[in-house]
């Protein structure tokens, strides 16, 4: 049986008995996501009224007592985004639920390039403060405070750490890099948090003038480098040990793609959802140091988790001569493309290429009744699991439309044969509700924004948007 190349409306759905607490846990992750912004606001107002009852505006009369006062409140909210920056990446179960992977992401970028923005603004004003306002003075005042003040020689080392970070996550840089590299230079940015602190402590007056500031700058520090410590290294220690996880096979699915079966020890305590993906390292092969994202392609039974790889990179490209036996690593799970963050009773998933594997997961892993899941997968070539989504249409009353073909336009999601309709109408004429529907997303970054573009376009509210890219 083949996918449907010919989508009509689709049609009314009945209502579903089964879908249980629909909504209760995306409220909580709301919560969550105020709680968290409402941190991170409240700490840099409090550092900046710190800065004020300091005599940070009174300082900015003068010319060179104006750009130390600068100096000092730039450096204060470098140091707060800097230590967020950490928080939001460190992977702490609360945060990942509550965002997902794709928003913490880019929040994290925006913080860090804010942070690092700050952070040389701090540098240049502090100095030519302390240069008397003589821009001449400079260079030599800079000179003497990273020789002489204690600190600044592990400061200037945690700039060089930062400015690597920022450098090569510079999109062009980015792209001219492996991922596996790309991650790997990027964990120097715990080095250049570390190598910060001493200066701070040692040369910072508005870190360390009262008690409460100390109390405020210890408790940050240490929130963010234990969140490391536990999650980032104690959890996955703890959960691949408890789990022992072993390849039990390697199928191949066509075009370059195949799954990768895995078992091991009491999975059904794993906490993981439909959807959802790991970052996984398998041992014998080359690389097996680094770690690749891969989500799940099958709902978690307990017994085992399967994951489907496609060959677009060195990494990938190993999975399929994974020996079986092979021991795999992984750290999660993370994102939130699962049941945690569906809040309608209707569900459309709109998919490309490779993208359609954790689609695939949630098409077996969601509650509905007939027809209250669609699936829209667009593929270019052969498309992978029709298979299994026939079965699931059968047995569950699963949608299913393929959209073959390459994209028509440059602006385009849809393939060739949509005809001569926008892709908002088409849209609008295949899902008629499709602005009362949760929608999960997900593929490479340049088609999944033309998606949200007309997602948007459509009236689907934000909230009722779940995405995950692929690709980075």
């Amino acid at each position: 049986m083949a996918l449907t190349h010919d989508p009509a409306p689709a049609p009314a759905a009945p209502r579903a008995h089964g879908v249980r607490r629909l909504g209760v846990h995306a409220r909580r992750d709301a919560g969550t996501r105020l709680a968290a912004a409402s941190t991170l606001w409240l700490s840099l107002l409090l550092v900046t009224w710190w800065w004020v009852t300091g005599g940070g505006i009174g300082d900015l009369g003068a010319w060179a007592t104006g750009l130390q006062s600068i100096g000092r409140i730039t450096g204060l909210a470098s140091a707060v985004l800097l230590l967020a920056q950490v928080l939001l990446m460190a992977r702490v179960p609360v945060l990942e639920r509550a965002f997902g992977q794709d928003e913490l992401a880019r929040i994290h970028r925006l913080v860090g390039f804010t942070s690092f923005n700050l952070m040389l603004a701090h540098l240049a004003t502090i100095t030519w403060g302390y240069a008397g306002g003589a821009l001449a003075s400079t260079p030599r005042t800079l000179w003497d405070l990273v020789v002489n003040y204690p600190g600044m020689l592990l400061a200037t080392a945690a700039t060089a750490c930062l400015v690597m970070v920022v450098v090569t996550s510079i999109r062009a840089a980015r792209r001219r890099l492996r991922y596996e590299s790309w991650h790997l230079m990027h964990l120097y940015a715990y080095l250049g948090v570390g190598l910060a602190i001493p200066h701070q402590l040692w040369t910072g007056a508005d870190f360390t003038s009262s008690p409460g500031r100390q109390v405020f700058w210890w408790s940050a520090w240490i929130a963010a480098a234990g969140s490391v410590l536990v999650w980032r290294v104690g959890l996955p220690l703890w959960r691949n040990l408890r789990h022992d996880l072993r390849v039990a096979a390697v199928v191949p699915e066509g075009d370059g793609t195949v799954s990768v079966h895995v078992t091991g020890r009491a999975l059904h305590r794993l906490p993981v959802e439909a959807g959802q993906f790991f970052s996984w390292r398998f041992g014998g092969r080359p690389g097996r140091t680094r770690a690749n994202p891969y989500s799940l392609s099958a709902a978690p039974d307990g017994r085992s988790l399967r994951i489907t790889v496609q060959d677009v990179g060195d990494g990938s490209a190993a999975a399929a001569g994974l020996a079986v036996g092979s021991r795999a690593w992984v750290e999660g799970p993370y994102g939130r493309l699962s049941p945690r963050a569906r809040t309608q009773r209707t569900v459309l998933m709109i998919g490309a290429g490779v993208g359609i594997t954790p689609l695939r997961a949630l098409a077996e892993g969601l509650e509905y009744a007939p027809g209250e899941a669609l699936v829209l997968y667009r593929t270019s070539s052969a498309p992978i699991f029709v298979d299994e989504l026939n079965d699931l249409s059968q047995r569950r009353g699963l949608v299913v439309w393929g959209l073959p073909g390459r994209r028509r336009a440059p602006d385009s999601w849809l393939g060739s044969g949509v005809g001569a309709t926008t892709d908002l109408a088409a849209l609008r004429s295949w899902v008629p509700d499709v602005a009362e529907r949760d929608v999960f997303v997900c593929g490479p970054r340049p088609w999944t924004d033309l998606v949200l573009r007309d997602l948007r376009g459509a009236g689907v509210p934000e909230h009722h948007i779940h995405l995950e890219n692929f690709g980075w």
